[in-house]
C-alpha cells in the first residue's frame, strides 16, 4: 500500500467532524462496521484494523489492510415538562430574600427558575460518523496500525419552549418574574460536543498464545452551548459560561490489550484504556467544573471469541466505563443548591441593588462545580457470525446501566444520554480481493424522569430512540 493513500484517508477523515450523541452514554455501541453489526462485542477478535479502538492487540488477527467506514447515526430525542411554575408570571421578590429563607445558598433563597409545561423536540436528527483503520507488518511477530474514529450522549438543539426567569433588567426595583423563549429562557439552547480519536498500536505475539498491544491515542474535542444565560448567576465565571462558538480541548492517553487463545477454539481478550487528560475549555470554564475541565473517563473491557464451528463465532464482552473519573460528568445539580451562592440570591440577601459576585466551590465552574451527574455504566454485549462461502452474517445484543438518576434531570436536558439496549446486524461481502461490511443498529426508547430541583412543582421528562446504519470498505 502506498504511503500517499494513507496520508490522504488520514486527512480526509480528520476534516470531518465527528458529533458526540448517545449510546453507552457517550461512547459508542462499537468500532468498526463487523463489531457494530454485533452491538460492540470484538476485543477477543478483530474484525478490520479499526478493531483497535477494542484492542490493540487485534492488529495480530486482521493482518495488513486498510479500511474506510462511513456510518449515518439518528438519534431522536425530546423533553417535556408538566406541572405549572410555582411563580406566576410578573411576581415580583423583595430585596432581603424569599419568604423562609434565612442563609444564602439553602433553599429557598435561591431565586426561582422554571420550565413552562409542554414537549420540545430536539432538531439536528442526522449525523454522519466517519472512521478509518490502516495496519502493515514490521516483522513476522510484530505489526502496527492507526485508526481514527469517534465516540457516539451529548447533544441537542432545542430551538423551542420558554421559561420563567428573573428579569436580570428590574433588579433596582427588586426584579420580576416573566416569561422568556427557549428551555432555559435564553433563545435556543443546546450543546455540541464532537471528539476524535487518533490511535497509533502496536502488536507482537509473545508466543503461539499470547499476543499483546499497546496504543497511544490522541483525542481532539471541540464543545458548544448555547441559551444558558440564565445560569450566568450561579457560575463563578458568567463569561464563559455560554454562547461562545466552539472551543477546543486536546489531550493523550494509552490503551493496552492482550489476546490468550486458551485453547483451539478459545480466546480471552482483555483491554484497558486510560483516562485521557484533556486541556480546559478556556471559553466554557464558567461551565464545566474545574475551571473548564472535560477529561475522558477510563474503560476496561473483558471478552471471549468462542469458534463454535469452522464457520462461525460466538462473542461475549464486559466493558466498564469509569464516569466517575470526570468531577465535570459526575458531579450531580446537589452541590449548586447547598455549596453555591448565587450571584442574584447574594444581592437580594443582603438588600442590595448592585448585583453581587457568586460565590462557593458548588457553583459553575467552581472546583466542586455542579455537572450531569453521569454514574459508572457496566456494558454487556453478545455477538455471533457465521459465514457461507464469501458472505459473512451477524447479529448482535448489547445492554447497559442507565447512566442518569432521576434526581438529574435538570441539566440533563442538554445531555440525554439515556438509550440502554441496543439490536444490531451485519454483513460482509468479499469481492474481487476487496470486502464491503454493512451494519444496522436500533436502540429502543427510553424515558427518564424525575423532579426538577429548581421548582419541585414540576416533573421534567426526556427520552430517546436512535438508529444507525453503515458501510465499511477494506481497500
Amino acid at each position: 500500500m502506498k504511503i500517499t493513500r494513507l496520508t490522504l484517508a488520514v486527512a480526509l477523515s480528520g476534516i470531518v467532524s465527528t458529533n458526540v450523541l448517545a449510546t453507552n452514554g457517550y461512547f459508542s455501541h462499537g468500532y468498526g462496521a463487523k463489531e457494530k453489526g454485533m452491538a460492540g462485542a470484538g476485543v477477543a477478535k478483530g474484525g478490520n484494523s479499526i478493531s483497535t479502538a477494542n484492542n490493540p492487540a487485534s492488529l495480530l488477527q486482521v493482518g495488513e489492510r486498510m479500511d474506510w467506514g462511513i456510518s449515518i447515526f439518528n438519534p431522536v430525542r425530546s423533553m417535556s415538562v408538566s406541572g405549572e411554575p410555582s411563580l406566576p408570571d410578573g411576581f415580583t421578590p423583595v430585596l432581603g430574600g424569599f419568604p423562609g429563607c434565612s442563609q444564602p445558598g439553602i433553599l429557598p433563597c435561591q431565586i426561582p427558575f422554571s420550565h413552562n409545561t409542554g414537549t420540545n423536540e430536539s432538531s439536528s436528527e442526522w449525523f454522519p460518523i466517519p472512521s478509518f483503520g490502516f495496519s502493515a507488518k514490521i516483522d513476522n511477530y510484530t505489526m502496527w496500525g492507526i485508526s481514527l474514529y469517534g465516540n457516539g450522549g451529548m447533544n441537542s438543539d432545542y430551538r423551542s419552549g420558554s421559561a420563567r426567569v428573573l428579569n436580570p433588567a428590574s433588579l433596582s426595583t427588586g426584579g420580576a418574574i416573566v416569561n422568556s423563549p427557549g428551555v432555559f429562557g435564553a433563545g435556543n439552547a443546546g450543546v455540541d460536543l464532537m471528539q476524535l480519536f487518533v490511535n497509533t498500536s502496536i502488536a507482537y505475539q509473545a508466543n503461539e498464545s499470547v499476543a499483546l498491544g499497546a496504543s497511544i491515542i490522541f483525542a481532539a474535542q471541540a464543545f458548544e452551548a448555547t441559551g444558558l444565560a440564565p445560569f450566568a448567576n450561579n457560575s463563578l465565571n458568567p463569561s464563559a459560561l455560554t454562547n461562545n462558538g466552539h472551543d477546543t480541548s486536546t489531550g493523550f492517553g494509552f490503551k493496552l490489550g492482550a489476546n490468550f487463545d486458551l485453547s483451539d477454539s478459545l480466546t480471552l481478550g482483555i483491554s484497558y484504556q486510560s483516562k485521557m487528560e484533556m486541556s480546559e475549555f478556556d471559553d466554557y470554564a464558567g461551565l464545566f467544573a474545574e475551571d473548564g475541565d472535560f477529561d475522558i473517563p477510563s474503560t476496561y473491557t473483558v471478552g471471549i471469541a468462542w469458534e463454535t464451528s469452522q464457520t462461525s463465532t460466538f462473542l461475549f464482552d464486559y466493558q466498564a466505563i469509569m464516569y466517575t473519573d470526570v468531577t465535570s460528568i459526575s458531579n450531580g445539580i446537589n452541590p449548586l443548591l447547598t455549596n453555591c451562592i448565587d450571584s442574584l440570591n447574594n444581592t437580594f440577601f443582603a438588600g442590595s441593588p448592585t448585583q453581587l459576585p457568586a460565590t462557593g466551590a458548588g457553583c459553575l465552574g467552581g472546583s466542586n462545580g455542579a455537572g450531569f451527574g453521569w454514574d459508572d455504566v457496566s456494558v454487556y454485549k453478545l455477538g455471533y457470525e457465521w459465514s457461507v462461502g464469501d458472505d459473512t452474517f451477524r447479529v448482535g445484543y448489547s445492554t447497559t446501566d442507565q447512566p442518569i438518576a432521576s434526581s438529574e434531570v435538570n441539566f440533563n436536558l442538554l445531555a440525554p444520554g439515556v438509550v440502554e439496549d441496543h439490536f444490531t446486524a451485519g454483513y460482509t461481502m468479499k469481492r474481487g480481493g476487496n470486502e464491503w461490511t454493512f451494519f444496522v443498529m436500533y436502540a429502543p426508547e427510553v424515558e427518564v424522569s424525575g423532579t426538577s430541583s429548581f421548582d419541585p412543582a414540576q416533573t421534567i421528562s426526556f427520552k430517546m430512540h436512535q438508529l444507525e446504519f453503515g458501510v465499511d470498505f477494506q481497500f
